[in-house]
């Protein structure tokens, strides 16, 4: 009997971190880099008087939503295309892009998605040494070649928490060829305050071979929701608006997205807490002798190597109270784990469990 033919995949599916713990109703989950506070009161306020209609599709283009984006950032309306989480605009630049034996350029350690959504539509994925953890603009344009379309670039990156300045991102646009796609995402870019930092969005708002990723999952606290952003030349979004499935951000993601974006306080809000909390934990962890990355996003990614215990052991102990971090097993990073900085009462458990533990 003949049966219907499908194609074998050759990728790793992406592992998400540990969200549960066995017979524990109650856990701390210190792993997905979510949002330390929650959502906006705004949000909560609408979500509990909001009129939404559910019998109706929402609007296919997200318009209201790319409306406010357009005025909250001063860019071009016409620019701007939303997604299902940022995931999805990744997915429909690989769409658009690639072919089989194309290849994309990512930095070692970098999101998986990446490379995951390049691979699906047959593309070769190029891994760029890093220097210490750190995305080398050296190296990447060392891998270019005739057959490069796309060079992927989270900054700062996750999960390693290093970041590339405005001059070395700068440098690394100018040395691709112009037929190169750069795709950088500012995913945590609202946390950032070194000022030698500047987000894809401000360098690259008139590029016309740049596309620029926004999320509404991390400071914005709406990661359940699903709703992102892409940026970029107003011929290539209108290309990826084309092939984007329809009506793909549900109306409710829409609304809250739109209250989000406009409460300035909380945002603000949540960059005081992480400014605090950031420089506390890095303080503790040091004491230990865990190494960290520098303070940038809302996470750090910390290292054993030198520390009394290995991260496996570590990670064991804290899962046994409750508190789950990330293991860093899925992106081939040994002996480490990565941290979101969370709320101000996980924050202490967590510094009180560690002390405990060492």
């Amino acid at each position: 009997m003949n049966l219907p033919k499908f194609k074998k995949i050759d990728i790793k599916a992406y592992s998400p971190g540990k969200s549960s713990i066995f017979k524990r109703a109650k856990i701390q989950k210190m792993s997905a880099n979510e949002s330390a506070l929650g959502v906006s009161t705004k949000v909560l306020k609408f979500m509990k008087n909001g009129n939404i209609n559910f019998s109706k599709y929402p609007n296919g283009n997200s318009n209201d939503l790319r409306r406010v984006i357009s005025k909250k950032f001063k860019c071009h309306f016409d620019k701007i295309i939303c997604g299902a989480g940022s995931d999805e605009i990744i997915q429909i630049i690989c769409q658009l892009f690639l072919n089989k034996n194309d290849e994309v350029i990512v930095p070692k350690y970098s999101f998986l998605m990446y490379r995951i959504y390049s691979r699906i539509v047959g593309a070769k994925v190029i891994y760029a040494q890093e220097d210490n953890y750190k995305a080398s603009v050296e190296n990447i344009l060392k891998k270019v070649n005739k057959k490069t379309k796309i060079v992927f670039l989270a900054n700062p990156n996750n999960p390693t928490g290093t970041y590339l300045n405005k001059r070395e991102i700068l440098n690394l646009r100018s040395k691709l060829r112009s037929n190169v796609l750069l795709v950088i995402d500012d995913a945590y870019f609202e946390y950032m305050l070194d000022p030698k930092y500047k987000s894809g969005l401000d360098l690259f708002k008139n590029s016309k071979n740049t596309i620029i990723l926004r999320t509404f999952s991390k400071i914005h606290g709406l990661a359940s929701l699903r709703v992102g952003w892409g940026y970029g030349p107003k011929n290539i979004i209108k290309e990826m608006t084309k092939i984007k499935p329809p009506f793909n951000v549900n109306k409710v993601a829409q609304l809250c997205a739109i209250e989000s974006i406009m409460d300035s306080d909380f945002i603000n809000k949540s960059v005081r807490h992480n400014k605090i909390w950031s420089k506390k934990l890095k303080q503790n962890l040091e004491k230990f002798n865990i190494k960290t990355s520098p303070i940038s996003g809302n996470f750090f990614l910390l290292n054993f190597d030198k520390c009394k215990y290995s991260s496996a052991h570590v990670f064991k102990m804290l899962t046994r109270s409750g508190i789950i971090l990330r293991e860093m097993k899925s992106y081939g990073i040994s002996n480490s784990l990565r941290l979101t900085i969370g709320n101000s009462i996980e924050n202490k458990r967590f510094i009180n469990k560690l002390n405990s533990i060492f």
